[in-house]
């Protein structure tokens, strides 16, 4: 069983890279939106921001670490939560462009995706057919013959890198696959407990949304590593809700965010990160369950704190 508490973790994941500012007025572009946006989840309960940038100009995602400068001691300053950068960037990208926030701005906690696997995003190009900016259907219509590049080889430069900072890591699991390749890691010692699982549901390309998808990836979680683990989930889209209350449910911890669903309810467009953050924040009531505070999450984490990071 994975390490548990009656405290639950809410991440919120405020911009990501996946959804394009065509899909939605109220996806977080700018530095000051990802500020302000940021802010009010913590406000609604997120414990921790999840935190990728993009071009102000035309949001395309980016990994310029000058980029989350404009961001990042606004957030420290204005909130207690703890601050995750992306080594996941967009999967377009090369894993040296990805990995400079983390590395320069050692952060307290880093994402890092255990494995290689297709990334499908045009089914999208269905559902929304206008698009303010060349880049966005472009980046869509690509995704048919798009691998996200998760070697070995990559993996361990990102561990040794941020390892060798103190950074500690979310470890994105798509598949069951990547649960063993997480396993691999921890046997060569370069994985310490307790480490943070993710796991993701609902992604073309990895593991789907169905609750038996949930129950396996957490039973082979628990085979593998016992009680080292803090568990967590994230559900695309529709999906959000539904995985958060069954993880919820079985001692885990849940994220949302604007990055993984663009909605709050059927139709209807969350207006913000906080909305959603509220919503997981409703569920855990609803279920007698607490919500953990950043300094609780660092206790579960064993985060090395906040004035350790370089920002």
């Amino acid at each position: 069983m994975p390490k548990s508490s009656r405290k639950v973790v809410i991440t919120c994941a405020v911009t990501g890279a996946i959804h394009t500012p065509s899909m939605s007025p109220f996806l977080p572009v700018t530095p000051q939106e990802i500020i302000d946006d940021g802010i009010k989840a913590f406000e609604a309960g997120a414990s921790i921001l999840h935190l990728h940038a993009r071009d102000p100009e035309n949001g395309r995602p980016t990994q310029d670490p000058e980029m989350f400068r404009k961001f990042l001691p606004q957030l420290k300053q204005a909130t207690s939560a703890v601050l995750n950068l992306t080594t996941g960037g967009s999967p377009h990208m090369t894993v040296a462009e990805r990995m400079r926030p983390a590395a320069e701005l050692k952060p307290e906690v880093a994402s890092l995706n255990m494995g290689s696997m297709n990334f499908g995003l045009y089914p999208m190009l269905n559902r929304f057919k206008e698009f303010k900016h060349d880049w966005e259907r472009e980046h869509l219509e690509n995704s048919r013959d798009l691998v996200f590049k998760n070697t070995f080889a990559d993996i361990e430069h990102i561990l040794r890198t941020g390892n060798a900072n103190g950074t500690r890591f979310e470890f994105e699991c798509y598949d069951t696959s990547h649960l063993y390749n997480l396993a691999h890691f921890v046997d060569r010692g370069l994985v310490r407990s307790p480490f943070l699982v993710q796991t993701v549901f609902g992604l073309l390309g990895g593991i789907g949304a169905h609750p038996e998808d949930v129950a396996h990836m957490k039973r082979t979680a628990d085979r593998l590593f016992g009680d080292t683990y803090v568990w967590s989930v994230l559900g695309a889209g529709r999906n959000q809700l539904p995985v958060a209350a069954q993880a919820a449910a079985q001692g885990g911890n849940i994220r949302v965010g604007l990055e993984d669903s663009l909605w709050s309810a059927p139709g209807q467009l969350a207006q913000s990160n906080a909305d959603q953050v509220r919503k997981a924040r409703a569920l855990l009531e609803g279920l007698s369950l607490e919500v953990a505070t950043p300094d609780e999450a660092r206790e579960m984490l064993d985060l090395k704190g906040a004035g350790d990071v370089a920002f």
